[in-house]
């Protein structure tokens, strides 16, 4: 099978084995904090999309024993020791209210992606829907950091300057632990003092 042999070589993900992590990923936001500071110790931090968990995992290094960690996917993940983890669909208002309810983030996160359909025009068009409902979460939280994950395309700049309307600043990374092949980018953004 061609792909287990790729992802086989991947030294991101043998190295996310190696150190415990759940997967690739982790590296991607320990780069995203390394040069933007998203996370401060004590922050309550709200993880969309979070299966497996390692942005949970990374984030709770980052805050501390004193920060508060929420993860939330429609996947189930397994327990980890210091986050909570809520099972669920986020577009549905209920679940929305449920997490507005137990938790008022300072940092939300998100590192959604669709089901890929191999039609990079509808790929690109969901993963844009999915970060419009990051940023709306992120903004009835008035989160001071943002971090979402994208597809690039032809809506990509419309979504840029809507993330920066709301926070004031925003900034675009290509963590190195991404695949190369990806089209992904991270939109980091902190909410300027008024």
């Amino acid at each position: 099978m061609p792909g287990k042999g790729r992802r086989g070589r991947d030294g991101f993900q043998r190295r996310a084995r190696k150190e415990g992590y759940r997967a690739r990923s982790a590296y991607k936001l320990q780069e995203i904090q390394r040069r933007s500071k998203l996370f401060r110790k004590g922050d309550t931090v709200l993880d969309l999309g979070a299966a497996p968990g390692g942005w949970s995992q990374v984030a709770l290094e980052m805050v501390g024993p004193d920060g508060r960690i929420m993860g939330v996917d429609l996947a189930y993940i397994a327990p980890l020791e210091g986050v909570e983890f809520l099972r669920g669909d986020l577009r549905d208002p209920s679940l929305q209210q449920r997490i507005a309810n137990l938790v008022r983030a300072t940092v939300v996160i998100s590192d959604m992606s669709p089901d890929l359909s191999g039609n990079y025009s509808v790929d690109q068009a969901r993963s844009i829907e999915l970060a419009e409902l990051a940023l709306a979460i992120a903004s009835e939280h008035r989160a001071r950091s943002f971090a979402v994950k994208v597809f690039e395309g032809e809506d990509f700049q419309q979504y840029r300057a809507a993330v920066q309307a709301e926070f004031g600043s925003v900034r675009t990374l290509s963590p190195e632990a991404s695949r190369k092949a990806s089209s992904e980018v991270y939109l980091i953004s902190k909410r300027k003092r008024k």
